[in-house]
């Protein structure tokens, strides 16, 4: 089962999302794919992911978890031990998120709703400070990501499988191009 994470003020709908599932159902495994839509509150966000979790057996899990995706995916790794496919992942955004506190508006579905320090305080209580099982990680980030510093993921997940691309930015347009890899991690 491959269940994608979408990132803050994102959807199912992400692009990166369509591709993924649109490579399954190309290869007639539409079936094993997920892609939940998220809550704003981080508490509420990782509820439903192990509703999704829970719905398979935890050792045939991947989780492709891109930007806040990838620190959700992170912290359930961590506890449950699924796999996990990092894209362009956030590291610290209980910091980094800081600059949107305030209203908002999902890119995707429209919902308005407030950013606030509550959401941050979530954010903060479920940061891994150092994350262990990385066998159980892959990491692909681009260099051109004008949101996040490549450097800081690489240092941070040291050890685990890691693609770094050369230019691109945070949307990862070129995601499709590794999408095969993403399979091959998640098979294994």
């Amino acid at each position: 089962m491959i269940i994608y994470v979408h990132g803050f003020n994102s959807s199912p709908a992400s692009h990166k999302a369509n591709q993924l599932r649109k490579r399954l159902a190309a290869i007639g495994r539409e079936g094993e794919f997920s892609c939940p839509a998220l809550s704003h509150w981080p508490q509420q966000a990782l509820g439903r992911l192990k509703e999704e979790v829970a719905k398979a057996e935890t050792d045939t899990v991947t989780l492709v978890g891109s930007s806040l995706g990838g620190f959700y995916a992170t912290w359930l790794t961590e506890r449950l031990g699924c796999r996990s496919v990092l894209v362009n992942p956030a590291i610290t955004p209980h910091e980094g998120l800081r600059a949107y506190l305030g209203k908002q508006r999902n890119l995707y579905t429209d919902e308005a709703y407030e950013f606030t320090e509550d959401h941050l305080e979530q954010l903060t209580g479920i940061y891994v400070p150092r994350p262990v099982r990385m066998d159980r990680y892959f990491l692909i980030h681009t260099t051109g990501d004008e949101l996040l510093d490549w450097r800081v993921a690489v240092k941070r997940y040291r050890g685990c499988r890691q693609i770094v691309v050369d230019g691109s930015d945070h949307g990862f347009a070129e995601f499709g191009d590794y999408i095969d890899c993403v399979l091959e991690f998640a098979a294994n």
